[in-house]
């Protein structure tokens, strides 16, 4: 692993409190995310799924944990199932996980291999009266046309188990993962700590007719140097226009002398994610019009995040977020009074400057599991990033932090990333 082991409390922990929300006499099965192919006999970088490493640290492929709290034998109870490693596997792949590697993980004492699983399986599956089982419940825009590992783990056991009742490991996982331990705190903030050091080393390369990409590679080399796994998604560096495509990532264009450049970007460290952003004039000067937008997101920002806290719906926070925009609007001389006293309710006249919400849960995902409808509560890790997009000026500018609620507020995790315009000119200044 790139990452500096983690403690396996944080798992039996985790597995400890799952349980306790599992129906009586139940059994849950979860298993890894698939390796994804490319062309060919290539494939891309692997990615867990984060339910399963959220209760057993195990970060690779072939992976399967059942969990039975109510099984006879004790030894049935939790079982992690690993791939075999032989020499074939050595010769071409390396080295994967021991047995005796993934009970130091996990703290799981009964590990097998993933072949026994439907033998294993079988042994006190009929104990049970019901399943639960993992799958994507997030926008299935990404996996709507796609059979995951998840899904055909659905089949298999409608087929072998079809009279048993099933039902949704997402409920129990979307209600406990929001609250973060201190330990998983402390991996947002490493990955916050790398985030730093690539924003800064960013700042340095900075320079009128370097290309987007470029900058982008000055970020790369900071998260693999510092043990980060990957970036937590495709980095967003944004100059002029592009800065006002909310998902632009193509960062093939060349910054100009007088564009400012948005980059929005995260770090993934041990499977925990950062999720930040920044904007920075190309020629380390922000000229009137980006100093005067960038101050208006600023203030949205340090008063926005103020009403992170416990006690709040998250509704409730973004239509307050929207106000606090809506009068910088009208200060930036983008909308009037008169537009708002005659916007249509289903779109108001902010909406043209400002499109996007303003807050999501933070942790394993970067747009992590969580209800919406659930009030806000200590221990729930919220991103904060107001925007101002100008399109007829090609000005876009959007700032977030990552704050970690407390019991009568919130504690900013980027406090150390450069935000003030003095700071970031000056330390562009000083490259």
């Amino acid at each position: 692993m790139r990452y500096e082991s983690i403690s396996p409390s944080l798992f039996i922990e985790n597995r400890k409190r799952f349980s306790e929300k599992m129906n009586p006499n139940t059994i849950t099965v979860l298993v890894s995310n698939d390796v994804m192919p490319n062309n060919t006999d290539d494939v891309m970088g692997f990615a867990q799924n984060n339910d399963l490493f959220y209760l057993s640290g195990i970060d690779q492929d072939e992976t399967i944990l059942v969990i039975c709290p109510d099984a006879y034998k004790e030894e049935n109870r939790t079982i992690l199932f690993i791939k075999e490693v032989n020499e074939h596997t050595k010769l071409w792949d390396g080295d994967f996980l021991t047995k005796e590697e993934a009970a130091a993980i996990s703290g799981i004492k009964t590990i097998k291999w993933v072949h026994e699983f439907e033998k294993t399986l079988q042994l006190f599956a009929f104990e049970a009266d019901a399943f639960y089982l993992g799958h994507n419940e997030h926008i299935k825009r990404v996996t709507a046309e796609m059979t995951t590992r998840q899904d055909r783990m659905i089949q298999w056991c409608k087929e072998k188990y079809p009279l048993h009742q099933y039902y949704r490991a997402a409920k129990i996982t979307r209600e406990l993962r929001p609250i973060k331990s201190n330990e998983e705190v402390a991996l947002i903030e490493k990955a916050s700590e790398i985030s730093v050091k690539g924003f800064e080393r960013l700042l340095k390369a900075v320079k009128p007719n370097i290309k987007e990409f470029e900058l982008e590679a000055e970020l790369i080399y900071e998260v693999i140097k510092n043990g980060a796994s990957r970036h937590a998604f495709r980095p967003i560096i944004a100059s002029g226009k592009n800065a006002c495509a909310l998902h632009y990532n193509t960062n093939d264009a060349v910054c100009k002398e007088n564009d400012m450049i948005l980059v929005d970007f995260g770090v993934c460290y041990a499977n925990y994610n950062s999720d930040t952003t920044r904007c920075v004039p190309v020629n380390g000067v922000f000229s009137p019009r980006q100093r005067e937008v960038y101050s208006s997101v600023l203030h949205c920002l340090k008063e926005g995040s103020k009403l992170l806290k416990p006690g709040i719906l998250h509704s409730d926070y973004e239509k307050q977020m929207a106000a606090l925009i809506e009068q910088e609007l009208i200060k930036l001389k983008l909308i009037t009074a008169d537009d708002i006293a005659n916007q249509n309710p289903d779109y108001p006249a902010y909406k043209k400057y400002f499109m996007h919400g303003t807050a999501h849960h933070l942790g394993l995902d970067v747009h992590d599991v969580g209800l919406y409808s659930r009030v806000l509560e200590k221990g729930m890790v919220f991103t904060c990033e107001p925007g101002i997009y100008i399109r007829e000026e090609g000005i876009g500018c959007r700032l977030e932090n990552d704050y970690l609620l407390t019991e009568d507020g919130n504690i900013n995790l980027s406090e150390a990333l450069p935000i003030e315009i003095a700071d970031i000119e000056n330390l562009m200044q000083r490259k």
